[in-house]
């Protein structure tokens, strides 16, 4: 989410990427499976950037982390009236955990265990200079911006849902809830200090909905330790985000990180047990497309065997796409095939 333009699963494996089931930690440099590491976020201990920083706890391969994450606004939008000039900055982080064994070249693995809303109320909205039907930095127009205004979402943690209610009239309806981290990356390369409300190749503000319980992220390393942030908790969005916020809520997060040694990735990628998904972050939204799909058939040549050419065919018939968001500054597309179209993979 960015409101504001600042100017336990059993997987089928994929060889030499995935840790399935059980295999997760075991295969995972250094495995100390079962050790659960615990670290509270606080609005005197979150970040603003994703970058190279003392980290706020060590994690070994295999260990699960239980923390929680603020929302979006740092927790301070509570009441009607409340406005974002009250926020000190756009997605405050929870972070960075140092993963121990991880280096540049390798890659790590984080299968999400558990996500939780840790609120009876989420918060969203919209404001001048940012949004899918805004004008921007990036879209300048000469009309008067959309202004600035708040939603928020009471909670039903009975139901599962959320509910609208419009402003203009008495509209209200409920929406299933669905949570994920709209914010999860590692520290970028080269020594670069990146804003939380960038995604890129490195992770970050991806608002990507496959950031949940169920599916297995894997994210490049680029510096010692990889420094793992999190945060932009989401209890339900639409595609595109088109608004630029979700349901936005603090939450509750259980994971589990593993390191996979001497394999690295450019890009994020994501993997459940039906399907394996690449992401492409970028502007414009085409080259962002053609980023998630050269990923998904390098992912299917070098694991599955399958050539690029005959890949790039077989996608053109059985992919499917998401776009998560098209309004933060870079655009996210996740492309993905289900792997009973795929070769087994390669042993």
């Amino acid at each position: 989410m960015r409101i504001r333009l600042v100017t336990a699963l059993s997987l089928v494996c994929i060889a030499g990427f995935v840790m399935p089931g059980a295999a997760f930690a075991q295969n995972a440099a250094g495995s100390e499976s079962g050790r659960v590491v615990k670290y509270r976020g606080t609005t005197e201990n979150v970040k603003y950037v994703y970058g190279t920083m003392p980290a706020v706890e060590h994690l070994h391969p295999g260990d699960i982390l239980e923390t929680n994450t603020l929302d979006a606004f740092g927790d301070v939008i509570q009441k009607p009236g409340d406005t974002l000039s009250m926020t000190k900055g756009d997605n405050p982080l929870t972070g960075p955990f140092y993963i121990d064994g991880a280096e540049p070249g390798d890659t790590i693995a984080i299968k999400i265990l558990s996500l939780e809303v840790n609120s009876n109320q989420g918060a969203g909205g919209f404001a001048p200079g940012f949004g899918a039907l805004n004008s921007t930095d990036y879209t300048p127009m000469l009309n008067p911006a959309i202004p600035e205004r708040l939603y928020f979402y009471p909670i039903d943690h009975t139901s599962h849902t959320g509910s609208f209610h419009a402003q203009d009239s008495k509209f209200t309806v409920s929406i299933p809830l669905h949570e994920f981290l709209g914010c999860i990356g590692v520290a970028p390369a080269g020594g670069e200090a990146r804003s939380s409300v960038v995604p890129a190749e490195f992770g970050g503000n991806m608002d990507s909905s496959e950031v949940s319980v169920g599916n297995i992220l894997y994210l490049p390393v680029n510096v010692a330790g990889a420094l793992l942030f999190m945060g932009d908790g989401h209890a339900a969005m639409g595609d595109g985000e088109v608004s630029g916020s979700a349901i936005e809520v603090p939450l509750n997060v259980r994971m589990q990180v593993s390191v996979i040694k001497h394999k690295a990735t450019k890009w994020p990628r994501f993997e459940n047990e039906n399907e394996i998904m690449a992401a492409g972050i970028y502007r414009p939204l085409d080259d962002c497309l053609r980023i998630a799909f050269t990923e998904l058939v390098k992912w299917m040549h070098d694991d599955y065997g399958l050539s690029e050419l005959d890949s790039y065919e077989l996608l053109s018939k059985v992919a499917t796409i998401h776009l998560p968001e098209m309004v933060d500054p870079n655009y996210v597309v996740i492309a993905k095939i289900n792997k009973k179209f795929l070769p087994p993979k390669k042993q």
